[in-house]
């Protein structure tokens, strides 16, 4: 598997990472760790969870659930040393932890320590922030997401904060580097501004979505990223399984996401059935299998660093990873542009 700088860290990532957000509701722990070994052999890294998974549904009482899948496979695998390990910690709106309460240094400590003690490891490679304080326009937010209430003082000073504690962490030997997600344009320049300006940990990634339905990377975090080498990690690449045909016809396989999440977080409409029908049928055109096309559609951006896959059960990993060396042709590309250009944003 080929392989991408993580900012300017030194270390790289394969172009997948591994998603863990089904790990402990739709995927058991024999088949989670079962996908940690499949990922490790295909030469995936990079480990994602976080302190709210698993996810469908989010529960108080399962929290953290993930963390825990994974920290046993490092336990019994041996294979702490192959891997990098990125979590994150919970903020505003994820009632299910701390009921809600926003990032600071005081949630930032304690909740490394639990992730360190769930993942049984000394050191977590990559701690990432799941989503800023002031709001996000992601999860379909970007519709009426308005920035006009924020104080900017107030929100330089809360960056600031952030990004002392999480120094402190990283001279403690408890994270090595830091990540946002779900993060702006602004948000992002705003937090490699104070640590350079500081000598604060620098921010090495961003993990947003990214997929052929949601390309709101593509406008000004596209070129912070290229300026800057801040790389994506795209979360949502197959849109939630949109983009893999199974809800044409505007279907609820069993056990899918969306027999758990009706609409999918906000991403199910008439026009994004529609749309992911198009790229569908343009990639059975070409002889392509769609998520194939999909996640190479990803890896073949400038900015991507990773896209993160994610699989309820290791037959659907091991589906994914045959697609990790396709490289799209420009007819493919030039079909894929048509439909953008249509319909760049359809959910």
């Amino acid at each position: 598997m080929q392989t991408r700088p993580i900012g300017r860290t030194g270390l790289k990532t394969g172009i997948f990472s591994l998603g863990t957000m089904t790990f402990g509701t739709q995927t058991p722990e024999a088949d989670a760790h079962r996908q940690l070994d499949m990922a490790v052999e295909a030469g995936i890294n990079l480990i994602d969870t976080a302190e709210l998974y698993p996810v469908n549904p989010i529960a108080a009482e399962t929290c953290g659930d993930s963390e825990a899948i994974v920290g046993n496979w490092l336990a019994a695998s041996g294979k702490r040393d192959e891997v990098l390990v990125a979590t994150k910690v919970a903020g505003s709106g994820a009632k299910a932890i701390r009921d809600g309460a926003p990032i600071s240094p005081d949630t930032i400590t304690t909740a490394v320590e639990a992730s360190l003690k769930r993942l049984q490891t000394d050191v977590i490679d990559f701690y990432q922030l799941h989503w800023p304080n002031r709001g996000s326009y992601h999860f379909r937010q970007n519709w009426k997401y308005n920035p006009a209430g924020q104080v900017t003082a107030d929100a330089l000073a809360d960056i600031t904060a952030v990004l002392e504690t999480l120094g402190k962490l990283v001279d403690a030997g408890k994270i090595r580097h830091i990540g946002l997600s779900n993060e702006s344009a602004w948000g992002t320049a705003q937090f490699l501004r104070i640590a350079e300006s500081a000598g604060l940990p620098r921010v090495a990634t961003i993990q947003n979505e990214y997929s052929l339905l949601c390309r709101h990377y593509d406008l000004d975090l596209a070129e912070l990223s290229h300026h800057e080498e801040v790389g994506l990690l795209a979360f949502s690449p197959l849109a939630t399984g949109l983009l893999t045909g199974k809800y044409s016809g505007d279907t609820i396989p069993q056990g899918s996401r969306r027999s758990y999440n009706a609409a999918l977080g906000g991403r199910l409409n008439a026009q994004s059935l529609d749309v992911a029908d198009e790229y569908v049928a343009l990639a059975e055109t070409h002889g392509l299998d769609p998520v194939h096309m999909a996640l190479a559609f990803c890896t073949s951006r400038p900015f991507m660093a990773a896209s993160i896959v994610g699989a309820t059960t290791s037959g659907q990993l091991e589906h994914l990873l045959k697609g990790a060396d396709l490289v799209l042709s420009e007819e493919v590309l030039d079909g894929i542009q048509a439909i953008y250009s249509r319909t760049p944003m359809p959910m």
